[in-house]
């Protein structure tokens, strides 16, 4: 941490820190409901929970990439953030739109788009909290000594999000045409524009981290923003199999989805390049854990489980079966939740105002990761069993759906079993960022400690 501006960082991450542990009880809440008598059906039915825990999955990722701009980018164009004032109004304007939606969705406020829920005024706040992260970044830049690629490939990314957020403002009565453009946004989002904000996150974390050569790590950020652009655009198609589009999207999603395991592949070989060339492993371990973690578990959750149903052949049996959630899951915890938790372990000595952070947090920090990727990785089997029995059931034998439901019960009872390890080690976590090393200030590590 080079600049005080860059503290701004710590009340993001605070907050979607918070908001990932709310959507994790909402989604323990909605597979419960899979289990039997839901006394809370009339109060929270499951279209509702569901609703509310993918929603806050999006909120807080976004989040966590603010926080994560603000305090990459004035680090990177050397020069102080222009206004932190308006980064912590921006900050207060998206918690408040977070949690008017989701009270909202309580009370059935909705605009009944899935994945894109949001009512109108809360969409158009959205975007305005994107114009004034947008403005605040470039008068930034503009005044910085640099533009590195690894800054401009991570705020490229977050202005592709608010552009591609766009047409979710736009409403259609058909099914056909609002599915097809909910995918402009949903799916260049997190298989297009977010993966830029990933590779230019890993790309910081590895320079510092490392100590590998800058430029050899910016030459594999533009191949990760290449390969993205070269498969996500044309990938859009494989949500495009079942909705009543012209065939010829079959043969252009499969072959381009095909493809899209190749910016998660280069990722996790930029990760590797950077492993070897490191000379003695670093003070900040925790860090490096989940900065190399994330490279390697969205290769196989993004990436790996991605491929393994998204060719027509295959999805016309699992689309719309658990099969979904497996690659679902481990593609967002590992490409986004990891980088994410990745740049909260990096600047928690810095933001927090504790510079043992790092010696006292590498117990416990090594312990939460461990038990979050075990948690994760056992949520990923439990779906993956449950789905492949679902499809053989419903699809093979045609059983109706919910005797096929009462059939895979025990793979759900095995996915709370998992989640449970998950939470505690996102627990560990919580408890080692705000209760361990609690905010005393500022610190930077040639200046020592400063008041908040």
């Amino acid at each position: 941490m080079r600049y005080r501006s860059q503290g701004v960082a710590y009340w993001y991450f605070a907050v979607a820190l918070l908001l990932f542990a709310l959507q994790l009880a909402f989604g323990f809440l909605s597979a419960v409901k899979y289990l039997g008598p839901d006394p809370l059906k009339d109060i929270l039915p499951f279209h509702v929970t569901k609703t509310i825990h993918t929603n806050l999955l999006v909120v807080w990722i976004l989040m966590g990439f603010l926080g994560s701009a603000f305090y990459v980018v004035p680090e990177e164009s050397e020069t102080e953030l222009h206004s932190p004032r308006l980064a912590y109004a921006t900050l207060g304007l998206l918690t408040v739109l977070g949690v008017v939606a989701v009270v909202g969705y309580m009370f059935g406020w909705t605009a009944g788009n899935k994945l894109l829920e949001q009512p109108l005024p809360i969409k158009i706040g959205i975007v305005v909290v994107m114009l004034l992260f947008a403005y605040n970044i470039v008068r930034t830049m503009a005044k910085g000594a640099r533009v590195t690629a690894t800054s401009g490939v991570l705020v490229a990314g977050l202005f592709g999000a608010a552009l591609l957020y766009l047409p979710s403002l736009l409403e259609f009565t058909n099914y056909t045409v609002a599915t097809f453009y909910r995918w402009w946004t949903i799916h260049l989002w997190v298989e297009g524009v977010f993966e830029l904000v990933q590779a230019g996150l890993l790309a910081f974390l590895l320079v510092r981290l490392t100590g590998v050569d800058r430029a050899l790590m910016e030459k594999w950020v533009y191949i990760v923003a290449g390969l993205t652009f070269i498969t996500g655009l044309i990938g859009t198609a494989h949500h495009y199999f079942w909705i009543g589009v012209p065939e010829y999207w079959l043969p252009l999603g499969g072959f381009f989805s095909a493809l899209e395991p190749l910016p998660f592949l280069a990722m996790a070989v930029m990760a590797y390049v950077a492993f070897r060339t490191m000379e003695r492993a670093p003070e900040n371990r925790v860090a490096l854990h989940w900065a190399l973690g994330s490279a390697l578990v969205s290769l196989i959750g993004a990436g790996v489980l991605g491929l393994a149903h998204t060719w027509p052949a295959v999805n016309k049996w699992t689309h719309g079966t658990l099969v979904t959630p497996m690659h679902g899951h481990m593609a967002f915890f590992g490409a986004y939740g990891m980088i994410i938790l990745a740049m909260v372990s990096f600047t928690m000595p810095y933001v927090t105002g504790n510079p043992d952070a790092v010696r006292k947090a590498r117990g416990i920090g090594i312990w939460a990761f461990w038990i979050m990727v075990g948690g994760m990785a056992g949520m990923t089997m439990a779906f993956a069993a449950g789905g492949v029995a679902q499809v053989y059931m419903e699809r093979i034998l045609g059983i109706g759906y919910l005797d096929a439901q009462l059939k895979i019960q025990v793979h759900f009872q095995m996915l709370l079993a998992a989640a449970a390890l998950f939470s505690l080690g996102v627990l560990l976590f919580l408890w080692d960022y705000f209760v361990k090393h609690p905010k005393r200030g500022l610190h930077t590590p040639h200046g020592g400690a400063q008041g908040a």
